[in-house]
């Protein structure tokens, strides 16, 4: 798949960027001068923390459109874009969100909701879903991007990842100083160790820290099926369309919008996996009657 893994990776991009960028201007050096100012270094941590998931947030429709190739329906050509345009604004309606972008790109079945705003998001989906579904699938797995829009799950995820950038960015310091003393033993201000045991401290929590991000991101799966549910009356179409992807290979989304999208696969790294297993999404909607 290609979608929670656009966010993290923008996310972490954009933190190690902030991170040099600081560290040149030697921000670092004076959090650190006469040992560790704990709680400037928590500011610190927290505005870069925020900083990338918020920013990470801005650019996430515009990096869905370009890292999938999705082009927006600005004006339906066919039948086929009409209904989709159409069903989206009424299942919009439903949710009473704002009108999204709609968007079809190339690839093997999948679909995605993206956006900073409830009322300016984007929904997109897979040729492959297009082809391989029935309208009343398709419409059930609208239903569900919808859902994540009018949940306010892009704006939570970023709130999530914030804290946990927080708390990277604070670790990776401290363990930074601690070794730039332990093992370089540097005895005034802090030498060059200090900046590369952070950075490398940055890449590594950040990866682990990904699981508690991706955590989440089953979670909130269970409620864009229920939501979809909700609007679709009852449960049965979303069901259908599960069942249909089980059966399906789970299309491609670009890393960063994983969590974004209507399957996952869970293999050996469940963990880091941004969707349940689809067995586990059909029982939840069947066990609501």
């Amino acid at each position: 798949m290609k979608r929670i893994v656009l966010f993290l990776v923008t996310n972490l991009a954009v933190m190690l960027v902030l991170s040099v960028t600081l560290n040149v201007l030697g921000v670092n050096r004076f959090l650190a001068a006469e040992g560790l100012n704990v709680g400037m270094l928590v500011v610190f941590s927290a505005v870069v923390g925020f900083a990338g998931s918020f920013i990470s947030l801005l650019m996430s429709k515009t990096m869905a459109k370009w890292s999938t190739g999705a082009q927006v329906i600005d004006t339906p050509q066919s039948a086929d874009e009409q209904w989709l345009v159409g069903t989206v604004r009424r299942l919009a309606e439903k949710a009473g969100i704002g009108m999204p972008e709609v968007a079809v790109y190339e690839g093997e079945p999948n679909a995605f909701a993206t956006g900073a705003f409830r009322n300016s998001s984007l929904v997109a989906v897979s040729t492959g879903l297009l082809r391989s579904m029935t309208k009343e699938e398709v419409e059930a797995v609208l239903a569900h991007e919808v859902a994540h829009v009018a949940n306010g799950d892009m704006v939570t995820l970023t709130l999530i990842q914030g804290v946990v950038n927080t708390f990277v960015v604070f670790i990776a310091r401290v363990v930074g100083y601690a070794v730039d003393k332990a093992v370089f033993r540097t005895e005034r201000g802090v030498g060059p160790g200090y900046y590369v045991t952070v950075i490398v401290c940055e890449i590594v929590f950040g990866i682990l820290a990904s699981i508690i991000v991706a955590w989440f991101s089953r979670q909130r799966e269970f409620r864009a099926d229920a939501g979809a549910a909700h609007y679709m009356g009852n449960a049965r179409p979303m069901v259908s369309a599960l069942r249909r992807l089980g059966g399906l290979e789970p299309g491609e989304l670009p890393k960063a919008f994983q969590s974004s999208g209507i399957s996952d696969k869970a293999g050996f790294m469940a963990l880091f996996s941004t969707h349940p297993p689809i067995e586990a999404r059909i029982a939840a909607l069947e066990s609501r009657g």
